[in-house]
């Protein structure tokens, strides 16, 4: 693989599952035993993926969009039924014993540790089969101790684990080898809030350092935005969006929130009239008003001239489209208010 190559590499990716259709009823149970009835279901479907190194990219959807499916595919878990996948130059089901240690996977509803033994003993487990040395197993341990405080529960059998301590314990099994590439699915379930932003920066400082690829999933729309400087929407299985966080925001998100305090009562009614498209009045209450405005076609500074002469304004307040609007209209297909 030549230095500029993408890292991973996904060409017309597709994934269709049989599905038992199960006919309703006592006289639909009887039927299904004798003659079962099946559907596809397809839940990727046909997507093509190019990611370089270095890259961190936030992979976001609805649940079943198809992104854990796709992930289940890169990491070599699923065989696709179409298409061809390439990570780190190798073939994830044709070369996984080779393939493997390049990667890194956490899986938030699935643990890769051994579920009788202590946390320690996992570890070190794992650093034997990822051949890691002792000076650089204790080197990121430290590392990882001081980010998620896994001292506190080395010794607990992972069974007895709280779900934020077995994610962090996970986090830390994924990352013991230094991996070029990681995949993230749902890192940050049932992690505390302080831990999670210790994470965020944790994540950010391994990507400049070494360069390391994530590609994320997840719900948690912070975490996409502190770490992520691309992002891509996947929905039905087909990638809706590519690209980075303010061109999502522009294409779907574009309308901001002007919001004016005023120093004394005043109704909408009092507002005077302005010379641009799709502009939104609400009252919030009797000295407070909130003008929704397309981005692309004014500027708050132009706004503001035609307002503060016009109205008694005390205070000014502008909120962008947050991300999570963004993609709630992406989802349907509409700009956000």
């Amino acid at each position: 693989m030549a230095e500029h190559d993408p890292v991973i590499i996904a060409e017309d990716l597709r994934k269709v599952f049989r599905v038992f259709d199960r006919r309703p009823g006592f006289f639909g149970a009887l039927r299904d035993a004798v003659d079962r009835r099946y559907r596809e279901l397809v839940a990727v479907d046909t997507i093509s993926l190019r990611i370089h190194a270095g890259e961190c990219v936030g992979y976001i959807g609805p649940n079943g969009a198809g992104k854990s499916t796709t992930i289940k595919m890169l990491t070599g878990i699923l065989r696709p039924s179409a298409g061809t996948v390439c990570v780190n130059g190798f073939d994830p089901q044709r070369q996984r014993s080779e393939y493997v240690r390049t990667v890194g996977a956490v899986f938030g509803q699935r643990t890769q540790l051994w579920w009788d033994l202590a946390v320690s003993e996992s570890l070190e487990l794992l650093r034997r089969l990822y051949r890691v040395s002792m000076h650089d197993f204790h080197a990121r341990m430290e590392r990882f101790d001081a980010v998620l405080g896994l001292s506190d529960f080395l010794a607990t059998p992972v069974r007895k684990l709280s779900l934020g301590q077995r994610m962090k314990a996970d986090l830390a099994a994924s990352l013991l080898h230094n991996p070029p590439v990681v995949f993230l699915d749902e890192p940050t379930v049932g992690v505390d809030v302080v831990t999670k932003s210790h994470l965020r920066d944790f994540l950010k400082s391994l990507n400049q350092e070494f360069r390391t690829t994530f590609l994320l999933t997840t719900h948690d729309m912070q975490d996409i935005e502190h770490i992520c400087s691309r992002v891509i929407v996947i929905d039905h299985g087909s990638i809706m969006h590519d690209g980075d966080i303010e061109s999502l925001k522009l294409r779907y998100g574009g309308r901001k929130r002007l919001l004016l305090r005023c120093s004394r009562p005043v109704r909408i009614e009092d507002v005077p009239q302005l010379p641009w498209p799709d502009m939104e009045w609400q009252q919030d209450s009797d000295i407070e008003l909130r003008l929704i405005f397309p981005a692309d076609s004014v500027t708050t500074g132009a706004l503001l001239e035609r307002l503060v002469g016009a109205l008694p304004i005390a205070d000014v307040a502008i909120e962008e489209p947050s991300i999570e609007r963004v993609v709630q209209a992406l989802e349907h297909s509409r700009p956000v208010a």
